[in-house]
């Protein structure tokens, strides 16, 4: 039997929370990992392959089509971090 420091306790806690949150229509959704594709955020949010994916910086209300094969990088936090949502096209 292995013994578990206080410190050690800690990292298992924290690595098993998710550190990003998806913002797809409205909808909040834990990510665990510093990026997302386009097939993840369609699989994620329901979105039909027909449609495009749209990013949306919600500070300035801008809009950007994302490309099929896109990586979107994320940041996590959710108030310190760009406010952007996902939608369909």
């Amino acid at each position: 039997m292995t013994e578990q420091t206080p410190s050690t306790l800690q990292d298992t806690t924290v690595a098993s929370h998710p550190r990003f949150e998806v913002n797809i229509e409205g909808v909040i959704h834990p990510w665990d990992k510093p990026t997302i594709t386009v097939p993840e955020l369609r699989g994620l949010g329901g979105l039909p392959a027909d449609q495009p994916v749209l990013e949306i910086n919600l500070k300035d209300n801008t809009e950007r089509t994302l490309a099929e094969d896109e990586i979107v990088e994320l940041k996590p936090g959710h108030g310190f971090a760009k406010k952007v949502q996902f939608k369909r096209g």
